[in-house]
């Protein structure tokens, strides 16, 4: 049993260069991938590890482009975002829901409804990222993987004050620890999976596995 306490976060960790709804910012689309070919590679190659093949998948925060290895069929994979016009252009996705994360973070979606899900590039986005890590443990089936990756990219501007506060190392840390306080996972594990020699993006990981209702009480 673990009895280090669940973490907390002040609510100015959370706060915003830009604070204007989001719906705003990503009303228009942009189809351009955010990190480049070395560190899109190590996502793909994580989810070709973590992954299961012919399972149903859920890309949350996704965009026009989820990633997911081309020789690989999965079941269905739905997609969560901000753009519909970027989520229509996906070709790995059966079906999509356009959510602000920051406004509503309960998912639309059964319990144990997904066998894996994926997370990438945006979780420094989050306003509320506990809460809903928490759903995506709920929706998630018991020992489902989830794969959160991030790089050193991101838009200043919305990112959360705490993400800038951070270092590499500090950021896995931090995303460590939503998971610890949203409850529901186990197995975590923290990755550097930046493409060598690091001449390209770098490339971090934070994966865990869903606990399913026996353990998240």
């Amino acid at each position: 049993m673990d009895s280090e306490p669940v973490p907390s976060f002040p609510r100015e960790a959370f706060r915003r260069q830009d604070e204007t709804p989001d719906a705003q910012f990503y009303h228009f689309p942009r189809f351009v991938t955010h990190i480049d070919e070395g560190a899109i590679a190590a996502v793909t190659q994580l989810y070709r590890d973590y992954l299961p093949a012919g399972g149903v998948l859920l890309d949350l925060m996704s965009s026009w482009v989820s990633h997911l290895p081309a020789e690989i069929a999965y079941s269905r994979v739905v997609g969560l975002g901000m753009n519909a016009q970027e989520l229509r252009a996906n070709p790995r996705l059966a079906d999509y829901v356009v959510q602000d994360l920051n406004q509503n973070p309960q998912l639309p979606f059964e319990s144990a409804a997904f066998d894996g899900a994926m997370v990438c590039v945006s979780i420094d986005y989050l306003t509320k990222p506990v809460e809903v890590l928490r759903e995506l443990a709920r929706v998630l089936k018991p020992d489902a993987p989830l794969i959160i990756t991030f790089s050193n990219r991101y838009f200043p501007s919305k990112a959360i004050a705490a993400w800038h506060t951070l270092d590499d190392r500090g950021h896995l840390a931090l995303v460590q620890q939503y998971l610890r306080a949203a409850g529901g996972w186990h197995a975590i594990e923290l990755l550097d999976r930046s493409p060598r020699p690091r001449i390209t993006d770098p490339l971090f990981a934070v994966i865990g596995r869903a606990s399913g209702p026996a353990k998240t009480r």
